[in-house]
């Protein structure tokens, strides 16, 4: 099973910090805060993370190198220019393989305990009608983006109540509609195909915070050090 990390944005609310870094290699708690997400992934076993980057991403290929020590395999998907979440996805197709892979974004810092995604990755791939399990979070801080039924299916309509958390469990054939290279976003696709009942979903409760502004990475940085 593989794993992307989604870390070519150009982090605007987080500059000046990040005219001269980028965001995945912002230092929470004495670590890369893409690397809290790389060493949670190879404690849940995961060998073989994609990781796609555009702005100044030569920094993160000089600093993470190939994985060797988070214990993984880093495979890097260049964009030059940021091809958005599901135009990301798409390019990095070839590297992803046939099967389910996690998907998540560099830029959140969670407990969420990432061998749940395994399990939902192998359960997905059981279930053919299926295309995705996303992660939700309750929260009053960001745009609300779906529901959940009593299904456990994820629904985007009525009033949503949860935040789309930036950590999910995607098949290859959710961006078959986007061209590798092509500039598209996840989101429209997650509504799409949430709509039609392809998509199950789980809210998590536990700490989980979206790494967009230097405030926010203060939070972050405290978070790191209880």
């Amino acid at each position: 099973m593989r794993a992307m990390i989604l870390a070519a944005g150009r982090g605007e609310r987080m500059r000046p910090l990040t005219d001269t870094t980028p965001k995945p290699l912002l230092d929470v708690g004495g670590e890369p805060l893409i690397g809290w997400h790389l060493r949670k992934l190879a404690a849940a076993g995961i060998c073989d993370v994609v990781i796609n980057h555009a702005w100044l991403g030569e920094q993160i290929e000089a600093v993470l190198g190939k994985g060797t020590a988070y214990g993984l395999h880093i495979h890097y998907s260049a964009e030059g220019i940021a091809l958005e979440t599901a135009g990301g996805v798409a390019k990095a197709l070839p590297l992803l393989g046939d099967e389910p892979f996690i998907l998540l974004s560099a830029d959140i810092y969670t407990d969420y305990p990432y061998e749940r995604l395994v399990i939902a990755a192998k359960r997905l791939a059981d279930s053919p009608n299926q295309l995705a399990h996303l992660v939700l979070a309750p929260t009053d801080r960001y745009q609300l983006d779906f529901n959940l039924d009593e299904q456990g299916l994820v629904r985007s309509d009525g009033s949503p109540r949860y935040t789309y958390a930036n950590l999910a469990v995607l098949k290859p054939e959710l961006v078959s509609s986007v061209s590798a290279g092509q500039a598209a976003k996840l989101g429209p696709l997650l509504h799409v195909f949430a709509s039609q009942g392809r998509i199950s979903g789980e809210a998590y409760t536990g700490a989980w915070l979206n790494v967009g502004s230097p405030a926010d990475l203060a939070e972050a940085r405290a978070a790191a050090c209880h």
